[in-house]
């Protein structure tokens, strides 16, 4: 593939790095760390983003007939690129890597400082320093080759794609699916079935997902399609512009969950038992919102709950801490999810749900391309309407 990209002026700006703070958040775990988060976020920093060193098609599956020249489903092929810029007035006096950056802005300037240094970015045809300064008229040519960043496999997997356009991606995950490979969880993944339904993404960190949930938790994951999508919406979870609203079935009556509108309670590492949270004072801070409450009973409601932080299984500890606790959470729920007053089929009801009663129903963020507000929903799915009705029936007629 060779582009020659016609001269613009381009702002000028630059991707800032992440933190190196978030790559203590990085997976390590597998599914015990997969968690109801945002502001955990999955990538390390800029130097992880490089690929060398390391997540519309009428929802349908996209296989080979998805018309991509530079891959083929279930198959990550490695995409050569080749690509031509040559410098105007505007630009006369920036170092190469900064020119770069705004030049390629499908890579990292890591990435493209490791490329002017081994000889696959040239400028006038040989071979220099990043620091280099260019002058107008000037020639910088990429010539190299992406391979797969990482050893996840592709899969012919079903996924659920609820909004998608060409940087953005969101996916509605369903309950028992890992969101990526892990310590005993190295197939059956969401990255396994993104890498085979968009063999594109394989050079993207974690095939550009962007954060993510809980095993057993339900619902919506967003999903960047090119490397400045995908750090954009990054950025957009450390500044708080995307929003997520989760729905969950509670022990708890309505009267005394209302008093608990905001639960501001910091959440670290339980130091004894290492794959749960726990509310601590050592911890990071954490604030929930419970954002609507409704009665199915007595002694039960549905929640819409928002986080304003995103820490791991924030919503399922937090709830566990304040005594209301989510149905089916075998980790945080315990015997407090089973209240008096229960009928035979209630109590049933409760103790054979298989997972803890918690959806991602809706996401919102700006569009990295566009600009534009963007929000989307997915329904309450098949188990959890049916547990609210067994937990409601003949409470409306009392």
């Amino acid at each position: 593939m060779t582009t020659n990209i016609t001269p613009k002026q381009i702002p000028d700006t630059e991707l800032s790095a992440q933190q190196p703070s978030v790559q203590d958040e990085l997976l390590n775990d597998g599914d015990l760390l997969d968690n109801d988060l945002i502001d955990d976020n999955l990538l390390d920093d800029e130097s992880t983003l490089d690929y060398e060193e390391i997540d519309d098609d009428d929802d349908e599956s996209h296989d080979e007939d998805q018309g991509d020249d530079n891959s083929i489903a279930g198959q990550a092929i490695p995409q050569v690129i080749d690509m031509t810029y040559t410098v105007t007035e505007n630009e006369a006096g920036l170092r190469i890597d900064k020119l770069a950056s705004q030049v390629f802005t499908d890579f990292s300037r890591a990435q493209l400082q490791g490329w002017v240094s081994d000889g696959s970015l040239l400028y006038n045809g040989s071979v220099q320093k990043p620091k280099q300064r260019v002058k107008a008229g000037d020639v910088i040519h990429l010539s190299t080759t992406l391979q797969q960043h990482s050893e996840d496999q592709p899969e012919n997997i079903d996924i659920e794609v609820v909004y998608e356009d060409d940087a953005v991606l969101v996916i509605n995950k369903p309950v028992g699916m890992v969101v990526h490979p892990g310590a005993g969880n190295q197939t059956g993944t969401l990255v396994n079935a993104l890498l085979y339904h968009y063999p594109q993404q394989h050079h993207l960190p974690r095939a550009g997902l962007v954060h993510r949930i809980d095993k057993d938790t339900s619902g919506l994951l967003l999903i960047g399609k090119t490397k400045p999508a995908q750090m954009a919406l990054m950025e957009q979870l450390k500044d708080k512009s995307v929003y997520r609203h989760y729905q969950c079935v509670v022990a708890g009556d309505q009267a005394s969950l209302m008093r608990h509108r905001r639960i501001d309670a910091p959440i670290g590492r339980h130091r004894n038992q290492r794959t749960k949270m726990t509310v601590m004072t050592a911890g990071r801070e954490a604030v929930t919102h419970l954002l609507n409450v409704t009665a199915l009973n007595d002694n039960y409601c549905l929640l819409d709950v928002g986080l304003e932080t995103g820490r791991t299984h924030q919503i399922r500890v937090h709830l566990s801490h304040i005594t209301y606790p989510i149905v089916g959470d075998r980790v945080y729920g315990g015997r407090r999810q089973l209240r008096a007053g229960l009928t035979e089929a209630q109590r049933n009801a409760i103790s054979n749900f298989p997972r803890q009663a918690l959806h991602a129903y809706t996401l919102g963020f700006v569009h990295p391309t566009t600009g534009e507000d963007i929000e989307v929903t997915t329904p309450i799915p098949e188990d959890m309407q049916k547990l609210m009705a067994v937990l409601s029936d003949g409470y409306d007629d009392e």
